[in-house]
C-alpha cells in the first residue's frame, strides 16, 4: 500500500485556521468525522492526545504527525492539512508547523498500511520535499508531489560503503513504531551520507522490524548506535562501542551521535546475562520505578475490574428494578436468572483482577519469566492461602491447612513485586552452562520463581490478610466524619495532577476499594473518586460561561468539549487550562473536587462500577444526590477558577 492510497483528497485542508496545537487538532478530528473516517471526536482525540504526552509528534522542521490507532476509526486514512499561519505545536525544535499528517487506524486492522507510513515518515526529510508541499495548491497537486517522490524512491540505487570509508550501524525505534521510527532512520541516513559515513539502519516499527542488521553487518561496524525509546535486541552488540539514546535525538542530534562513534567516545557494550531488551541510560528512582511497575500492573487489571465491575452492578440492578421478595433480600443481585447470569459472569471476569494484576507487576520487573510467579502470587492472595491454622476465616474460628482470608489487592501488590525481583535475583545469579542457556528463561526461572514465590507468599499472606480484613471492614463501615475526610482526601487528589501520578493513586485505592465492596453494594471510596474526577472539565465548562471576557473563544469552544469530558468521567479534558494557569486553575479545582468527595461521604452514596462518569450513574445508591453534588463542586471550582483568572 502506497502513501497514496491512504491521502484522501477530499480529506484535505489547505487552510489550516487553528494558531494552537489542540485547536489544530480539534480542527482536522472534526473534518475526519464529518467524512465518517472516525465515528466518536472524544474517543479519537483521547487517543491523539495520549500520544503526545508521550511525546510530541511534532517533529521539527514544519512537520507534525499526529496519530492514533483506535476503535472509533472506520478505515486507515490520512488527512493532510496546511497553515499559511503557522502552529504553536511544542515541536522538538521549538519552532512553529505548518504542514500536518494525521494518521487515523482502525484498532485490530491489518499492518499493510504501517508500512505506507513509513514511506511517509521517509519522504519528509528529504530535501526538497516538504517545500514541494508547501508550495502546492490544490490536492491533486499535493498527490503529485508524493507520485513524483515515490518513483525517485524506486529509480535509486543502495550505495554500498567503499573500501576504507567509516560503517556504522543504528537501530531506530519509537513507542508506537509509526511516525519517529522512520524519521530517526532517515535523519541517520541523510546526516551519515553528508559526512561521508556508510550506514545501516534497522527500523523496529508496528510493521514489525525492517532492514534488519546482520552478525556480519555488526561485526563490520565501527560502532552502534541506538535511537529508541522501547525495548529492542541488545545482546547482539556486545563488544561492541555503543551510544544510547532517545529516539528523539535520533532526529535532532544525529551528527553528535555519529562523531560519538568515529572519535571513539561511546562506551563498550557488555550484554548482561539474560539481558533482551534496552535499558534506559537514565536510571529510574525507587519512586519512579514503583510507579512504572504499579502502573503496568494497575493498566492490564483495569479492563477485568470495568468489565466484571459493571457485569455484577448490572445484576444488582437487574434484581432491583424486577423486584426481590424480603425473604430474598440475601440473594440480591442472583435472584433472578437473568440477574444470576450476569452475576456469574462478573464474577468470572472479576476474578481474574487480582491475579492479572500481580502477575503483570512482576512482567513490568523480569518480563516474561516473572509473570507466571506473578500470576501465583495474585493467585495466592485472592485465595487467602497461608501456613497453619494461623489465618483465620471470617466467622472467626481458626481453620485447618493451607486456607484462611484473603489478602486481595495488598497483598497482590506485595505479591507481584516479591514476585518480580525474586525471578530478577535468579536471573542474575542462578548460572547453567550455556548449552541450557535457552532452558533457563522457559523452565528454570519460571519453575524456581514460583516455588519461591509460593512459599514466601502462603507467610506474607497472613498479616497483608490482617491488613486487608481491618481495611475493609474500616471501608465497610464508613459514615459521619471518617466517609467525609477520606472523601475529600481522594476527590482533592483527582484534581492535583488529572491524570498523573497523584491521580491515578487515588483511583487505584478506589477501585482496590471496589474490589472489596461490590458484592455488598458498592464503595464510597469509589464514588467520591468518580466525583472527584468529574468536576475539573465540568468547572472549565461554568468559568468560560460566567467569565467570557476572560477566556478566548478558541478556550470557550474547548470549555463546551469539557462537557462531555467531565460527564464522561475524562478528567484529563481540563489539563491544558491548568497547564496554561496552574497557580489559579488547580487550586479551584482541587477545591471543587474534595468538596464533591466530601459530600458524597458524607451522604455515604456509594457506586459499584469503576468507570463511566453519567453512564453508570444509575449505578450509584443515589443518582439525583449524586449527580447533584457533582455539579455543586464543579459550580464552586468554576466560579472559582473564573474569579481568579486575569482577564484576557
Amino acid at each position: 500500500m502506497k502513501i497514496q492510497d491512504l491521502l484522501k483528497k477530499d480529506l484535505m485542508l489547505l487552510d489550516l485556521q487553528a494558531i494552537t496545537k489542540e485547536a489544530a487538532i480539534d480542527e482536522m478530528i472534526t473534518n475526519l468525522v464529518e467524512k465518517d473516517i472516525v465515528h466518536d471526536f472524544e474517543t479519537f482525540k483521547k487517543g491523539i492526545m495520549a500520544r503526545e504526552e508521550q511525546m510530541t509528534t511534532g517533529l521539527g522542521d514544519g512537520i507534525a504527525m499526529p496519530h492514533a490507532k483506535n476503535i472509533v476509526v472506520a478505515e486507515p486514512a490520512v488527512l493532510f492539512a496546511k497553515s499559511s499561519k503557522g502552529v504553536d505545536y511544542a515541536s522538538l525544535d521549538g519552532q512553529p508547523t505548518d504542514l500536518f499528517f494525521m494518521i487515523a487506524a482502525p484498532q485490530g486492522a491489518n499492518d499493510t498500511h504501517l508500512a505506507a507510513l513509513a514511506e511517509l515518515s521517509q519522504y519528509l526529510l528529504k530535501d526538497g520535499f516538504a517545500d514541494k508541499l508547501r508550495a502546492a495548491r490544490t490536492p491533486e497537486e499535493v498527490i503529485a508531489v508524493f507520485d513524483a517522490a515515490s518513483e525517485k524512491a524506486d529509480a535509486e540505487a543502495v550505495v554500498a560503503p567503499v573500501e576504507g570509508q567509516d560503517f556504522i550501524v543504528a537501530v531506530t525505534a519509537c513507542t508506537t513504531g509509526i511516525a519517529h521510527t522512520y524519521m530517526a532512520e532517515e535523519s541517520l541516513k541523510k546526516v551519515a551520507a553528508e559526512m561521508g559515513v556508510a550506514i545501516k539502519v534497522e527500523t523496529n516499527g508496528a510493521s514489525g522490524v525492517g532492514n534488519k542488521l546482520t552478525a556480519d553487518d555488526i561485526a563490520k561496524a565501527k560502532g552502534v548506535i541506538i535511537a529508541a525509546d522501547k525495548a529492542v535486541d541488545m545482546p547482539r552488540f556486545n563488544g561492541k562501542p555503543l551510544v544510547n539514546r532517545p529516539v528523539a535525538d535520533g532526529i535532532k542530534k544525529t551528527e553528535e551521535l555519529i562523531n560519538i562513534i568515529l572519535e571513539g567516545k561511546a562506551d563498550t557494550y557488555v550484554a548482561k546475562e539474560g539481558e533482551a531488551s534496552v535499558q534506559s541510560e537514565e536510571k529510574l528512582s525507587a519512586g519512579q520505578a514503583f510507579y512504572k511497575h504499579l502502573m503496568s500492573g494497575v493498566s492490564q487489571m483495569l479492563p477485568f475490574v470495568i468489565g466484571g465491575g459493571i457485569m455484577i452492578a448490572l445484576a444488582f440492578l437487574f434484581d432491583n428494578i424486577l423486584g426481590v421478595p424480603k425473604d430474598q433480600l440475601g440473594n440480591l443481585g442472583s435472584y433472578h436468572e437473568i440477574s444470576s447470569t450476569f452475576m456469574k459472569i462478573g464474577q468470572a471476569a472479576f476474578g481474574f483482577m487480582i491475579p492479572v494484576f500481580a502477575g503483570y507487576v512482576a512482567y513490568s520487573i523480569a518480563e516474561k519469566p516473572g509473570m507466571v510467579a506473578g500470576f501465583v502470587a495474585g493467585a495466592i492472595a485472592s485465595n487467602g492461602l497461608a501456613y497453619g491454622k494461623i489465618a483465620y476465616a471470617a466467622g472467626g474460628e481458626a481453620t485447618s491447612g493451607l486456607s484462611g482470608v484473603p489478602s486481595g489487592f495488598l497483598g497482590a501488590l506485595v505479591g507481584g513485586f516479591l514476585a518480580g525481583y525474586l525471578v530478577l535475583a535468579l536471573k542474575k545469579y542462578v548460572k547453567v552452562p550455556r548449552s541450557l542457556e535457552g532452558a533457563k528463561s522457559i523452565l528454570i526461572l519460571p519453575l524456581f520463581g514460583t516455588i519461591l514465590t509460593g512459599l514466601l507468599m502462603l507467610a506474607v499472606n497472613i498479616p497483608m490478610s490482617a491488613i486487608n480484613t481491618a481495611l475493609n471492614d474500616f471501608l465497610n463501615g464508613l459514615s459521619g466524619s471518617s466517609a467525609v475526610l477520606l472523601g475529600l482526601l481522594v476527590g482533592g487528589m483527582m484534581a492535583v495532577d488529572m491524570g498523573g501520578p497523584i491521580n491515578k493513586a487515588a483511583y487505584v485505592f478506589g477501585t482496590g476499594t471496589l474490589a472489596a465492596s461490590v458484592t455488598s453494594g458498592g464503595s464510597i471510596v469509589m464514588a467520591a473518586v468518580m466525583a472527584g474526577g468529574m468536576v475539573p472539565p465540568l468547572a472549565v465548562f461554568v468559568a468560560t460561561l460566567l467569565n467570557k471576557d476572560k477566556f478566548t473563544s478558541e478556550e470557550r469552544d474547548s470549555g463546551l468539549t469539557n462537557i462531555i469530558m467531565g460527564l464522561s468521567f475524562i478528567t484529563e479534558g481540563a489539563i491544558p487550562f491548568a497547564a496554561a494557569d496552574p497557580a489559579r486553575a488547580i487550586p479551584s479545582f482541587i477545591a471543587g473536587s474534595a468538596l464533591a468527595g466530601g459530600l458524597v461521604g458524607l451522604a455515604g452514596i456509594k457506586l459499584m462500577a469503576p468507570h463511566g462518569g453519567i453512564f453508570v450513574i444509575a449505578l450509584t445508591s443515589n443518582p439525583f444526590l449524586y449527580l447533584a453534588f457533582v455539579l455543586i463542586g464543579a459550580v464552586v471550582s468554576g466560579v472559582l477558577f473564573g474569579y481568579l483568572r486575569k482577564a484576557k
